[in-house]
């Protein structure tokens, strides 16, 4: 399967044609080099550093105007889409969200942050208590998570530990932090023994400064793709990276043939 993810400048709230215009071209250029799967940053749809009160007036439900918007594009150039949104929460702060579109147009799943990041997350949006579920797509097992979630070991194993071949992570990571992209996003994959996906931002929004050095990672930790240094694609707007990169089943076996870190675990040692 090919991926692609798009690392770009934060979108601007409020401006929902203006985000789903240039998804469009994404989406175009992506399907003309023969991707199957999108991967967007976090919160495509707004922006992530816009306050709780832009926050709040943005948020819509899983199956709302924006969802409705992906499908369409999803459908119109026949790739699936993984892309971040404030849902709707009524009893408190919105989730930060995303979903995973396919190329029909349905929704496969839809996963809630689970860890949120100082208090910029911790003003904005409620934290989940559902971890991240394992699902089937185009033949492969894949989990998800968001941003600060891949941070924390146990998130990528237990989706491992569940099946997970790959692990999708739209992220809106922050200078000083180059350090996740370049070092963790590739170590998970390797410890884990999975592809990982990692979509960021590159650009300024607020007080954040994007560090991009969007990826994809190996099950042996090679890394396929990085966000600094890729050509542009086509039309898309000065600064915005495609990033193209190709899994192959048959990498998951032979790395999993040397060793297996899952099956020689040994959790009573552990805490």
């Amino acid at each position: 399967m090919r991926l692609a993810l798009f690392q770009c400048a934060p979108g601007q709230p409020g401006d929902a044609a203006g985000n789903m215009a240039r998804l469009d071209k994404a989406a175009q250029a992506a399907a003309a080099q023969g991707a199957g799967l999108l991967v967007l940053p976090e919160m495509y749809c707004t922006g992530y550093d816009i306050g709780a009160e832009r926050v709040a007036e943005l948020a819509e439900e899983a199956d709302g105007p924006g969802a409705g918007a992906v499908a369409d594009i999803a459908r119109r150039h026949g790739l699936a889409i993984l892309y971040g949104y404030p849902e709707r929460n009524p009893p408190g702060r919105p989730f930060n969200s995303v979903q995973l579109i396919a190329r029909d147009g349905r929704s496969l799943a839809n996963y809630r942050k689970t860890h949120l990041y100082g208090e910029l997350d911790r003003a904005q949006f409620s934290a989940s208590d559902t971890p991240g579920a394992v699902f089937e797509f185009d033949g492969w097992q894949v989990g998800l998570l968001i941003c600060f979630d891949m941070e924390f070991p146990e998130t990528v194993r237990c989706l491992a530990l569940a099946g997970a071949e790959l692990v999708l992570v739209p992220t809106a990571n922050m200078l000083p932090y180059t350090f996740v992209a370049e070092t963790l996003a590739p170590c998970r994959a390797y410890e884990n023994q999975v592809f990982l996906a990692y979509a960021n931002y590159l650009g300024r929004e607020g007080g954040l400064d994007y560090c991009g050095q969007s990826c994809v990672a190996a099950p042996d930790g090679e890394v396929l793709v990085r966000g600094q240094g890729s050509r542009l694609a086509g039309d898309l707007a000065p600064g915005d990276q495609l990033l193209l990169a190709d899994v192959d089943r048959g990498r998951l076996g032979e790395a999993r043939a040397q060793f297996s870190y899952l099956s020689l675990r040994r959790p009573s040692l552990y805490c």
